[in-house]
């Protein structure tokens, strides 16, 4: 008789306090970035002694990052062969998340972000919304299927550096890598199925004038005067581009444009010699970032030549593409019966872009609430965690038993 499924692994409360206590934090900041070898390491043994088909992937050109792809079922076991193994992409079921986590401020926290603490009827910790716990609840869910069951495959990929350059599910892409048909990314949506979002793209502008003396503007040539009115020009053409792209869908609907950071100077008695300001945009859907990117330097470029200016423009990370799945999507009226909830669309970027990129069709579906994310005090509300299960128990059966 086949041996359910997740038998081996530990009980769903033991499971996540080792998750939340494997650090894994991601960041561009080299002195804060770190490994999430741990987390792989622990799902891979849970997994491995469940029944699946284990494969640890290094993330090629970032050492000590990898993803995690584990099968059960179906395609996925067929000869001993994964769904990519077996030529192109299968019906089964996909549930994704990262496996990393932000940067956090330990003094701000009441509970010790490193350890799983309940307390008002929540799960305290780092990664509790955001969204290690999908991790654990995704085995859980599984528990009790039997392989021989599964027509079709499960499968639980697990990603590297999605809080910081989506490095894992870029190199997935990469490979050409095929997994499964339908997807389940499980961030924090409050329970409720999201089918789109917008992109984000983060873009540097510097200006490198001339310094010399304060007391005499003709001695230089002021970078942080033309980022001035650089400044003007980018808040013009966001205002216009926000007259006509419009998406209703969204709660925001329009694209944003956030003036995030800007430096320039080294003391006040000279003149800036060199400035640099850092924008935020999330586009819509519909919005090509490089289409865009064009458009900045259209902006920007005819300023910096008149002054004198020598411009640069640089993307901090390669741009996170917008999403949208189907409405008509088998997983989306799927999620969409089971929650009662109409698919929504957000403002936030997921790997969803890169899973769809791979032949799938996405929802982001999860019990933690965004406002949670990246904050202090962290925390997956307890009652959340039944109706999780059962959803995920749910679209198990619906795309990987029924015949």
């Amino acid at each position: 008789m086949p041996r359910p499924a997740s038998s081996s692994a530990p009980p769903l409360r033991e499971m996540l306090e080792q998750l939340i206590a494997a650090p894994s934090v991601s960041s561009v900041d080299p002195g804060l970035d770190q490994s999430n070898r741990p987390v792989i390491d622990l799902l891979g043994n849970w997994l491995e002694a469940a029944g699946f088909r284990v494969e640890v992937l290094p993330v090629p050109g970032h050492d000590g990052k990898a993803n995690l792809v584990a099968t059960l079922g179906g395609d996925g076991t067929v000869n001993g062969l994964s769904p990519s193994s077996n030529g192109g992409p299968s019906e089964g079921l996909v549930l994704s998340g990262h496996t990393d986590t932000v940067p956090f401020d330990a003094p701000l926290w009441r509970y010790d972000p490193l350890r799983l603490t309940e307390a008002d009827g929540r799960l305290y910790g780092l990664g509790t919304a955001d969204m290690k716990a999908f991790l654990g609840l995704a085995i859980e869910a599984a528990r009790g299927f039997a392989p021989g069951e599964l027509v079709r495959p499960l499968i639980l990929l697990a990603t590297a550096d999605e809080e910081s350059a989506m490095h894992g599910a870029r190199a997935l892409v990469e490979s050409g890598r095929t997994l499964g048909r339908h997807a389940v990314i499980g961030e924090p949506t409050s329970l409720r199925p999201v089918r789109a979002h917008k992109g984000v793209m983060a873009e540097a502008i510097r200006l490198t004038g001339r310094s010399g003396h304060a007391s005499d503007p003709s001695l230089g040539n002021n970078a942080l005067d033309g980022m001035h009115e650089v400044l003007g020009a980018l808040f013009a053409w966001r205002d216009a581009m926000q007259r006509t792209q419009r998406d209703p869908a969204f709660a925001i609907a329009y694209p944003t444009l956030n003036a995030g950071h800007i430096h320039g100077g080294d003391n006040f008695n000279r003149i800036c010699g060199h400035c640099e300001l850092h924008i935020d945009i999330r586009p819509l859907p519909h919005q090509d970032p490089e289409a865009l990117r064009a458009e900045i330097r259209e902006q920007v470029a005819p300023i910096a030549e008149r002054r004198g200016l020598v411009l640069d423009l640089t993307p901090l990370f390669p741009s996170i593409p917008p999403a949208a799945t189907a409405a008509g999507a088998a997983i989306v009226e799927a999620a969409e019966a089971l929650t009662g909830a109409r698919a929504e669309a957000v403002s936030f970027g997921t790997e969803a872009p890169f899973l769809n990129a791979l032949g799938m069709e996405t929802i982001v579906l999860g019990p933690g609430d965004i406002e949670q994310a990246h904050q202090p005090d962290e925390y997956l509300a307890l009652e959340r965690i039944p109706p999780m299960l059962g959803h995920l128990r749910e679209l198990i059966e619906r795309f990987c038993v029924q015949r």
